[in-house]
């Protein structure tokens, strides 16, 4: 009859007292610890998260508006003030941000686009012809300009439909409206330096009002903003050339 052998096999790290003695003496390695699940803990909900101030500055303007039923706001006034503050912000970025481009308008348009624009609004109307060649050297500033500062308004109107029999050497005129009033005139190119440069034409229309608004900085400050732009453009054009020099005379 075969052998049949019984081994026996406890709770797991579970341990006999002759085992335990082995182990004192040494002649056992020692007792590994029984195995143990990490605990659990349950996915975090986004719902769930306290709402402050962080939370609040992440939503969009959709998301805000839809918080006005929220009744975990209810109790907390500042969260709500907050909130409405928050509101108005982006609401007033993206107003201030609208414009971002030179818009050509016509002479019936002109009232509307010009005159009639709010008095928090400067105008910068720039009268030309095709054809003429120091109309395409401004309407490349003017076009970088608007992009950099899109609370200012750029139009262009052909010189003739803004001013009938408007003469053709007075080409390109730049005319400053704010409050229904011309607040500056440019004949020319000579007011724009010796290369005309966006910048040159930024000091230019900036040398007495606050025309450039890029809806950030604050309409008061833009002459500065306009120095300091200027200032860093020229170095960072420094830099790249003596960048390009390097690497002209490390291609020798």
């Amino acid at each position: 009859m075969a052998d049949y052998h019984f081994v026996f096999k406890d709770v797991e790290g579970a341990s006999t007292q002759w085992d335990d003695l082995q182990r004192k003496f040494g002649n056992l390695p020692p007792k590994p610890a029984p195995f143990k699940p990490p605990p659990f803990a349950p996915a975090e909900d986004p719902d769930s998260k306290p709402k402050d101030k962080a939370w609040i500055e992440g939503r969009t303007e959709e998301e805000l508006e839809d918080l006005e039923d929220d009744p975990d706001l209810d109790d907390d006034r500042f969260l709500e003030d907050y909130r409405k503050r928050r509101l108005a912000e982006l609401r007033e970025a993206a107003r201030v941000a609208r414009f971002g481009s030179v818009v050509p308008i016509s002479g019936a348009d002109f009232v509307r686009e010009v005159s009639q624009a709010p008095p928090e609004i400067w105008v910068v109307v720039f009268l030309y012809k095709d054809g003429i060649p120091e109309c395409g050297v401004l309407l490349n500033c003017l076009e970088e300009l608007a992009g950099r500062y899109p609370a200012t308004k750029f139009v262009k109107i052909i010189s003739t439909d803004c001013i009938p029999n408007y003469p053709d050497r007075n080409l390109p005129t730049l005319l400053v409206y704010n409050n229904s009033a011309v607040k500056a005139t440019f004949v020319g190119l000579h007011h724009f330096g010796r290369r005309c440069t966006p910048e040159g034409v930024a000091l230019a229309l900036c040398q007495s009002d606050p025309v450039l608004n890029d809806g950030q900085s604050g309409s008061g400050s833009s002459t500065k903003s306009v120095i300091e732009g200027v200032r860093k453009r020229f170095i960072e054009k420094v830099v790249k050339e003596h960048e390009d020099d390097d690497a002209y005379s490390s291609d020798d």
